[in-house]
C-alpha cells in the first residue's frame, strides 16, 4: 500500500489496564482527523461493546480463513483469542484519516515490517505493578482469574518497550494525554513538511 497523504499512524501499546484505550478515545474525540483502527477478534463482546465500533466480532473459523488469505497487517493470539488488523480497512482509512492502533507489542512488531507505513510507536506503562493490579480490579470487566492472568502477562509485555519510539509513564491520565498530544502534533508537522519537500 502506498499513500502520498500526510496522514500518520499512531500505535498505542501498554500492558493490559495501563489506560491506552481511554487515551485513544480522547484523541479521537478531540481530533476529527483521527480514527481508531477497529480490530477483528474472536472473543465474545463485553456487554457495552458494539460490533463494528469496538471490534469486528468473528468466529475462530472465519479468522483463520482471513489469516490464510493474508488479509491482516498484524494479528496475535492473546489469552485464547485472536485479534487482527485488516489490511483493507486500514488502506481505505488512511486515505482520509490519521489512524490510532490500540494494539499490543506482538502487533507492533508485525506492523513495523511494512516499511511503507508511517508509524509513530508509543508505549504506555503504569507507574508500578501494584497500580496496574488496582486498575485491572477497578475496571471490573474481568473475572479475578482473568485479572491474575493479565497481571502475570505484564512482565513479558514490559520487556518489549525497546520496540517503541516513545515511552510514557501513565501516572496521571491528563499529563499522559498531553504528552501524547505533543508527540502527535510534532509528527503531523514533520509529515506535512516531508510531503512538501517531495513535491
Amino acid at each position: 500500500m502506498d499513500h502520498d497523504s500526510n496522514n500518520i499512524m499512531v500505535i498505542l501499546s501498554s500492558p493490559s489496564g495501563a489506560g491506552k484505550t481511554t487515551i485513544a478515545k480522547k484523541i479521537q474525540q478531540k481530533y476529527q482527523t483521527f480514527k481508531i483502527s477497529v480490530s477483528h477478534t474472536t472473543r465474545k463482546p463485553r456487554p457495552n461493546e458494539i460490533d463494528g465500533v469496538d471490534y469486528y466480532f468473528i468466529t475462530h473459523e472465519k479468522f483463520k480463513k482471513l489469516i490464510s488469505e493474508d488479509k491482516f497487517y498484524e494479528y496475535a493470539k492473546i489469552f485464547d483469542n485472536y485479534y487482527g488488523t485488516s489490511k483493507e480497512t486500514v488502506d481505505q482509512m488512511i486515505k482520509k484519516n490519521d489512524i490510532i492502533f490500540d494494539i499490543d507489542w506482538q502487533g507492533t512488531q508485525q506492523l513495523s515490517k511494512f516499511k511503507n507505513l508511517k508509524l509513530i510507536k508509543i508505549y504506555l506503562i503504569p507507574p508500578n505493578k501494584n497500580e496496574l493490579k488496582q486498575r485491572l480490579i477497578k475496571r471490573n470487566q474481568d473475572s479475578p482469574q482473568e485479572v491474575e492472568r493479565r497481571f502475570k502477562a505484564y512482565d513479558n509485555d514490559i520487556r518489549h518497550w525497546k520496540d517503541y519510539d516513545h515511552i510514557i509513564i501513565n501516572d496521571n491520565l491528563e499529563n499522559c494525554y498531553k504528552q501524547i498530544e505533543k508527540i502527535i502534533l510534532i509528527s503531523k508537522d514533520t509529515s506535512t513538511k516531508d510531503s512538501q519537500n517531495t513535491l
